[in-house]
């Protein structure tokens, strides 16, 4: 979202805001009239092109049903864990975190308390991690990931030594790294990384207000440290990988309906505070998925 701001976003599969026109992003919401034969009246619909206003008149074929009884009626979570987030953590850490099961693997996630990343680091000990700690900026956020979300520890990035506490809470140094953030947090999480581990390149946050390349090189030190460990580093693209869509749905689905897999969101209502959702989301006073409401009728849009 924050790179569909520059004239340039890039990225090949998204592209900018054009001046004039209405707003896009990630959207669910409810047919009231159709004329495309794959959808009928009272259908449930989500398109990554949502304009932010009330009503659309939309291209059919951009959209795709969903069933509320995989949410169990919480349509939100099809934005959010049930959705494209929850397919990056999942898919990600499937591709891209090498994890077995038993190996007594330790994972790092940064932006723990975000979208993904709240879900990154609990899909990590359903895959077999046996220990997760998560890298986020608020005491609270720091909490609510080790009281509710299964994370066995957590750091606030914004007291003391991000690098002590790695090296106190991880002794055994870190085999997978969920990366949404880049930056000097990531640095120093890869700088404690062991042979042949691994990074998800999920996100960059700290640098898209930064004019470079994606991914955005690393250091030459830290990059010396992930050549001699034989650390991997490689872009993932969920959309790459869309013929695994349904089965991580459904497997997302049925983690959260047995309990195993928490969801958090904000949820904000109405059009009018979408400016404010927006910039709340940016400068981090989300936890988990940022929703906002835009009408009763049951229209929802992504952040």
């Amino acid at each position: 979202m924050r790179c569909r701001m520059n004239e340039d976003t890039g990225s090949d599969y998204i592209s900018p805001w054009q001046l004039s026109q209405v707003v896009d992003g990630g959207g669910i919401g409810i047919i009231e009239e159709s004329k495309h034969t794959n959808f009928t009246k009272g259908d449930f619909v989500t398109s990554f092109y949502w304009p932010w206003q009330t009503k659309v008149i939309l291209d059919g074929n951009i959209l795709e049903k969903v069933d509320p009884q995989l949410v169990d009626g919480h349509l939100s979570y099809f934005l959010g864990a049930i959705g494209m987030p929850g397919l990056t953590s999942l898919i990600g850490i499937q591709e891209k975190g090498h994890i077995t099961a038993e190996s007594n693997q330790t994972m790092v996630v940064s932006g723990a308390a975000g979208a993904c990343g709240s879900l990154a680091g609990q899909i990590g000990h359903l895959m077999g991690c046996s220990r997760v700690v998560g890298i986020c900026g608020t005491p609270e956020k720091c909490l609510l990931l080790t009281s509710e979300l299964g994370f066995d520890a957590a750091i606030n990035y914004k007291e003391g030594s991000v690098a002590e506490q790695l090296r106190e809470l991880c002794p055994s140094g870190v085999d997978v790294y969920f990366d949404n953030v880049g930056g000097d947090i990531s640095d120093t999480v890869i700088s404690q990384m062991n042979q042949n581990s691994h990074i998800i390149l999920c996100g960059q946050i700290s640098q898209y207000n930064k004019d470079v390349p994606y991914p955005p090189p690393l250091p030459s030190a830290v990059e010396a440290i992930r050549k001699e460990r034989n650390i991997t580093r490689e872009r993932f693209l969920v959309l790459n990988f869309k013929d695994k869509f349904e089965s991580g749905i459904l497997q997302l689905s049925q983690w959260f309906k047995e309990g195993k897999l928490k969801i958090k969101e904000t949820m904000i209502n109405g059009l009018e505070n979408m400016g404010a959702a927006f910039q709340s989301m940016m400068t981090g006073g989300n936890i988990g998925k940022q929703i906002v409401c835009i009408s009763e009728e049951t229209s929802l849009l992504s952040l």
